[in-house]
């Protein structure tokens, strides 16, 4: 039985809570682990149209549930929308958003808490962009150091919408689900036409803990990650009609 839904991003914006909602409702099948990688698997071959490794990584039947997977690099590597629409055109895709510098900024502790990161903040998102190669766009970088890249969200929801008709995407802010979940679950069983979920107490996704030694964005850093972000984040409020007016890449950092 194909997938049928799949959390397609955005990275850092709640994603694994979302996972593990999902995974209590008893009409949705989860895989044996949250991100399958399929879809931005740069080393199989496309050309075959072979899916079996991404039907296998499930367990037992669906009995009439529907599989999904959740791995929110999909939106964010330009191919992944494509190959996955070639599976299936009819998916559903769950997309969850939150302001792009808290996310970047997310994005950083968690690469320097691995030892993956030995830049400032400040430096990974002026400099350090420069690590990203522009003739490779499959390079490992693009999917570890993108933490300016991945915030484009109106970039990225254009492509989405490009492929997959509005009625097969629901959008979500990630502060809806932490602070409302139990109405974010009604409208994810409405969008899915499945039984209103369980009660389900909040699941609150493991915070990457702070990094004392290196600081918190500055107001420099902020100001210029809002300027970078100026053009895409009117693209994206009128796409996604989603309220951005709170957070902090909407304005700058004197207001």
């Amino acid at each position: 039985m194909s997938v049928g839904l799949f959390v397609a991003g955005v990275q850092k914006c709640g994603t694994t809570s979302l996972f593990h909602y999902l995974a209590a409702h008893p009409g949705l099948q989860p895989p044996r682990v949250k991100e399958i990688h399929f879809f931005d698997d740069e080393s199989r071959d496309w050309s075959l149209g072979e899916y079996g490794p991404l039907e296998e990584a499930f367990e037992g039947e669906a009995r009439g549930r529907i599989r999904f997977e959740a791995t929110p690099i999909y939106i964010f590597w330009p191919p992944a929308l494509a190959r996955l629409k070639a599976y299936n055109p009819q998916a559903r895709l769950i997309l969850l958003f939150r302001d792009p510098i808290a996310r970047a900024y997310s994005h950083w502790c968690m690469m320097v808490r691995q030892g993956a990161e030995n830049l400032s903040f400040g430096s990974c998102v002026r400099e350090g962009r420069a690590r990203l190669p522009a003739d490779d766009p499959g390079h490992v970088f693009w999917a570890t150091k993108s933490y300016v890249e991945r915030g484009f969200y109106g970039a990225q929801l254009s492509r989405v919408l490009s492929l997959f008709p509005a009625e097969q995407v629901l959008l979500l802010a990630a502060e809806d689900l932490r602070h409302r979940h139990r109405d974010v679950l009604s409208r994810i069983a409405a969008f899915l036409g499945i039984d209103p979920f369980p009660p389900l107490d909040l699941i609150l996704e493991h915070r990457t803990p702070r990094v004392p030694h290196l600081a918190r964005p500055t107001s420099a850093d902020h100001d210029h990650l809002h300027g970078l972000y100026a053009a895409d984040l009117p693209q994206f409020a009128r796409l996604s009609g989603l309220d951005i007016s709170g957070w902090a890449a909407a304005r700058p950092a004197h207001e």
